[in-house]
């Protein structure tokens, strides 16, 4: 069983405790001086490095500062920051409905200049027509038992996904040969939406790859999109991961990339999607 959201939580306090006393053991002092150059408690020393504290900002640049490992700071600022604000709960963000939140990350898609997107099970948001938004969308509202405005929602999806076609932009885009059929919505609302899957990989900005079911370079992944180098949004079922931590992000970088090596482009992804239209029942 995946570990609860809390769970995951305290799993990246208990690294970040454990990183703080890695750095105090390599730096050879004992917590007594490491409370003596920092100016603090014996007792907030033992807290922060068993995680019973959440760190600041601040103290973990005292600490830092005083193993003389100030380079690790912002990989733990960040990893810190991650721990309180990683999960957002799906319901809670859902309860008032679903356009909600394809509007929400309109501001983070108009500022991004790459968007890496992996897709383990379904067509991405990016690439959906309408009707298959709007037959997905409604699936999730179902399931998470909250109000069904998955025709507006289809709406704020597609009208977001405009930010395909504008120049200055790449989206590098991959995507399981699962998802290309999985069906959605029926026979027709697949037909047309792997046709418009074709149209899509032909645009200037995109950069479609498929990743054949039978020689994929990994396992396959949870969903996740790279905005930039900055941030990373890993989808799970209960919960949105949003990942900062610069040493996480350039992984999930490097997944998407050893991922892409493997997968088919062009021509060959072209034969796949033919394939999966060929195969509808």
């Amino acid at each position: 069983m995946a570990p609860s959201p809390s769970a995951r939580v305290q799993e990246t306090r208990d690294r970040i405790a454990g990183r703080l006393r890695a750095l105090r053991l390599d730096a050879g002092m004992t917590g007594r001086q490491l409370a003596e150059l920092t100016g603090w408690q014996g007792s907030k020393v033992s807290r922060l490095q068993s995680g019973r504290s959440q760190p600041s900002d601040d103290d973990i640049r005292a600490w830092c500062r005083a193993c003389g490992a100030e380079d690790e700071a912002a990989d733990l600022i960040a990893a810190a920051r991650q721990a309180q604000q990683m999960y957002t709960e799906w319901r809670r963000v859902q309860r008032a409905g679903l356009r909600g939140v394809q509007q929400a990350r309109l501001p983070l898609y108009e500022r991004t200049r790459v968007m890496r997107v992996y897709s383990s099970s379904v067509i991405p948001g990016m690439l959906q027509t309408r009707a298959y938004a709007a037959a997905l969308l409604a699936e999730i509202a179902r399931f998470s038992r909250t109000p069904d405005d998955s025709a507006a929602a289809a709406d704020a999806r597609v009208e977001r996904s405009r930010i395909i076609r504008r120049s200055g932009r790449r989206f590098p885009i991959l995507i399981e040969e699962a998802a290309l059929r999985r069906q959605v919505g029926g026979r027709d609302v697949m037909a047309d939406q792997l046709g418009y899957l074709l149209q899509a990989a032909a645009l200037p900005a995109v950069t479609l790859g498929i990743i054949p079911s039978r020689a994929g370079p990994l396992w396959p992944l949870e969903t996740f999109t790279v905005f930039d180098a900055e941030q990373v949004a890993v989808e799970l079922l209960t919960a949105a991961i949003t990942i900062t931590t610069p040493s996480e992000v350039t992984q999930y970088i490097a997944a998407h990339e050893e991922m892409s090596a493997g997968a088919a482009h062009g021509p060959a992804a072209f034969r796949l999607i033919a394939q999966a239209v060929s195969g509808l029942a």
